[in-house]
């Protein structure tokens, strides 16, 4: 099985709040840091995105890439690569759990890449540890922001 890295915060808002932005594709370019285009392919029954194509400029590290979204109920949502040019996995997930009476929400992002050249496994955690503190770091911020 692969390493994965995973981190929480707490933000304050009620889940239905978090997961509101977390579903927000479009707006991902605005707060995500490196998205800097998503596009829905498609949808499921419930209007939540199932496809998204996205355009990452990380500075080094540029790739367009698909993935495939899945919902369990309102607190989470996982992903898995679909395609892409420079990766070979990009899984991961949000889980979300309430907090203080549903005032607030701690958020647990999970994820593990892979990337076609050959990396040290220590270089890729690193890698999953930064992308995933700059999105925390950008949710807590878009939510607590327009709250």
């Amino acid at each position: 099985m692969a390493e994965h890295t995973s981190s929480s915060i707490t933000i304050e808002a009620a889940p239905a709040d978090v997961m509101e932005v977390i579903a927000d594709f479009d707006r991902y370019p605005e707060w995500s840091g490196e998205v800097k285009e998503a596009d829905i392919l498609t949808k499921d029954g419930r209007g939540r995105a199932e496809q998204v194509r996205m355009l990452l400029d990380a500075g080094a590290i540029k790739d367009d890439y698909t993935l495939q979204y899945t919902w369990t109920g309102d607190d989470q949502v996982n992903w898995s690569l679909v395609k892409s040019q420079m990766l070979r996995t990009l899984d991961g997930s949000y889980r979300l759990s309430a907090r203080d009476g549903g005032k607030s929400t701690e958020v647990t992002y999970q994820l593990t890449v892979d990337v076609k050249i050959p990396m040290l496994g220590m270089i890729k955690r690193k890698a999953e540890k930064v992308i995933i503190d700059r999105a925390l770091a950008g949710l807590k911020k878009r939510v607590e922001g327009a709250a």
